[in-house]
C-alpha cells in the first residue's frame, strides 16, 4: 500500500485507508486470535489452555467496533489493525527495559499467561527473532502511516481501541477501577481538549474513568515524547458493555459504542478544521 508497505496476514497487519483530509488513525492492536503455526509450536499450553488464554486476552470485536465507527464518522479515519494475537508479540509494549509489564512476563514478547503460568520459555534468542519478524515491521508500518498523515495534514491523532474484562485478571498491575469506558492518556501526547472530547463522546455509555484500570496510549517510538503534532488517546471499553464475556458474540451495546467512537472521531476532525481555518 504505497509507502506503508504490504499489509495482510503475511505482514501481520492491515491498513484501511481513510479520507485524504482525515487527521485520525484508529489503531486496533489486540482484536485478533491468530497464532501462526511456527509460533504455536513454541507455546507450552495445550489447545484447551491456549483457547482459554486467547479468550481472556483478546479484545474481541474491537476491529468490528472500529470498522463501524469508521463507516459512521462524517470523515472516514484511517485504520491500522493487528491481524495476529498479542501472544505472538504485543505491538503496544516497549521492546526494551522501559516496559513495566516485563516484571510479570508480559513485555513485547509474553513469557507468562494472564494467570502467571509459563507461556513460552524465557529465551532471549527467540524473543529477538519474534521482534525482528513481527514487532519491528509492525512498528515501522504504523510509523510510516503517522508520518504520511503528518505530511498530508500537519498533525495526527491516534485513537487506540481496546477492551478489557469486567473482572480483574491476575496479571494486571494498574489501578483497580473498572469504569464502562477507560480513557488512557499521556502527559505529552494527550492535550486537555482530546481528553475532554473523549469524555463527552462516551458520556452516554455508562460513564468514563481516566487512566484506570489502564493508563497510557500508543504513539510510535519515533514520535514518542518528541513530536507534539502527534496526539493520542486510548479508549478501553469494558467488555460486558458490548459482548457476551469472555469473548462471545456482540450485544446491542456495540452499535452505541461504535457511534460514540465515531462522535470522538468527528470531534477530533472538527478541532483540526478549526485550527486549519
Amino acid at each position: 500500500m504505497g509507502r506503508h508497505g504490504g499489509s495482510g496476514p503475511a505482514a501481520g497487519f492491515r491498513v484501511v485507508p481513510g479520507a485524504a483530509d482525515s487527521d485520525v488513525i484508529l489503531h486496533v492492536p489486540h482484536a485478533a486470535r491468530l497464532v501462526p503455526p511456527e509460533v504455536r509450536t513454541k507455546l507450552l499450553l495445550d489447545d484447551a489452555a491456549l483457547a482459554a488464554e486467547l479468550a481472556r486476552m483478546t479484545d474481541a470485536h474491537t476491529d468490528l467496533l472500529a470498522e463501524r465507527a469508521a463507516r459512521t464518522a462524517r470523515r472516514a479515519p484511517w485504520t491500522f489493525v493487528n491481524l495476529l494475537s498479542r501472544l505472538v508479540v504485543d505491538p503496544e509494549r516497549f521492546p526494551d527495559g522501559r516496559e513495566s509489564m516485563r516484571a510479570v512476563g508480559m513485555a513485547a514478547v509474553y513469557t507468562r499467561t494472564s494467570a502467571g503460568a509459563v507461556l513460552r520459555p524465557d529465551d532471549p534468542v527467540e524473543e529477538a527473532e519474534l521482534l525482528d519478524r513481527w514487532y519491528h515491521p509492525y512498528a515501522r508500518a504504523v510509523t510510516d502511516l503517522v508520518d504520511a498523515r503528518l505530511a498530508a495534514r500537519g498533525r495526527v491523532t491516534v485513537l487506540d481501541v481496546h477492551s478489557y474484562p469486567s473482572r480483574r485478571l491476575p496479571y494486571e498491575i494498574g489501578r483497580t477501577g473498572r469504569p464502562a469506558v477507560c480513557l488512557g492518556t499521556d502527559p505529552v501526547h494527550t492535550p486537555d481538549w482530546l481528553r475532554e472530547a473523549g469524555r463527552a463522546a462516551f458520556a452516554g455509555c455508562g460513564g468514563t474513568g481516566l487512566d484506570t484500570p489502564f493508563a497510557g496510549c500508543y504513539v510510535p517510538l519515533r514520535h514518542y515524547g518528541r513530536d507534539r503534532r502527534v496526539t493520542a488517546l486510548m479508549v478501553e471499553i469494558r467488555r460486558d458493555g458490548y459482548l457476551v464475556e469472555p469473548d462471545g458474540p456482540p450485544t446491542d451495546g456495540l452499535a452505541a459504542l461504535a457511534g460514540a467512537l465515531a462522535t470522538l472521531v468527528d470531534a477530533v476532525d472538527a478541532v483540526a478544521d478549526d485550527r486549519t481555518g
